[in-house]
């Protein structure tokens, strides 16, 4: 008998994984063809501006260089609002700006500024308030 102390076969002694796997036949399929994974990917969505102080939503395309928030008061087109605002960076920008500007939270007339913009779920449509409508809107098929 061997050394052992007990008969059972430890986890790397099995003899049925001793040669490598055979690699399945066929093309590997494309990720988004099994459709979308994860919390939320397939709903509908909508692209926003939001303003960095409050957070209130605005319009992309109403955002001018005299523009104010509705809510706060404070200036939109600013670098704390724009998409190429990095901290990181050289002159706290991703563009080749080539003054830096003091105050961040400031307006300026920067010829790169965008909005920057991010999805957010769509907002739901109204429920229904006719009791027979909500029951049947549960089994219509989208």
């Amino acid at each position: 008998m061997s050394e052992r102390k007990y008969r059972q076969r430890g986890y790397m002694e099995s003899e049925q994984r001793s040669e490598p796997r055979p690699k399945p036949a066929g093309p590997k399929p494309h990720p988004l063809e099994r459709g979308p994974r994860g919390r939320g990917l397939g709903a509908p969505t909508a692209t926003v501006f939001r303003c960095r102080v409050c957070g209130e939503k605005h319009a992309v395309a109403t955002v001018t260089v005299e523009t104010t928030c509705h809510r706060c008061g404070a200036d939109l087109h600013t670098c704390s609002n724009c998409v190429h605002f990095d901290t990181a960076r050289p002159n706290e920008c991703r563009k080749p700006v080539l003054q830096r500007v003091a105050n961040k939270s400031k307006r300026n007339d920067c010829e790169y500024f965008a909005p920057n913009t991010v999805q957010e779920f769509a907002p739901e449509p109204a429920a229904a308030k006719d009791p027979r409508a909500a029951f049947d809107a549960l089994f219509r098929k989208k």
